[in-house]
């Protein structure tokens, strides 16, 4: 949905290592946000994804506050948002933000 609005994506996959365990190879901080997205009119915004039940780890919590701190727009998304992200991508940041919370 994000690309049919304009907006780029940049979204990094985990992968499997030879033991099976699941790992996203990355440099630096751990808990980087799930998901980037960039467009030049309506913003930037960082997004943890999780499913209905699923739980934000401290190092995640630590890294969305962070940048919370330094004025970006980051929320914890799941399924149960979709409305309103669909709406943010559509029309831009909106005034009163529900969902921006880490803690979510």
């Amino acid at each position: 949905m994000a690309i049919l609005y304009g907006w780029k994506v940049h979204h990094v996959r985990p992968g499997m290592t030879a033991s099976g365990r699941w790992m996203t190879h990355v440099q630096g901080h751990a808990g980087f946000v799930d998901l980037v997205l960039a467009h030049n009119t309506k913003g930037v915004i960082f997004a943890e994804l999780k499913g209905d039940t699923g739980r934000v780890l401290p190092d995640q919590i630590d890294w969305l506050r962070t940048l919370d701190a330094a004025g970006q727009e980051c929320y914890v998304w799941r399924p149960k948002d979709w409305h309103f992200i669909q709406t943010r991508l559509l029309k831009g940041r909106p005034d009163n933000d529900d969902c921006s919370h880490p803690a979510n």
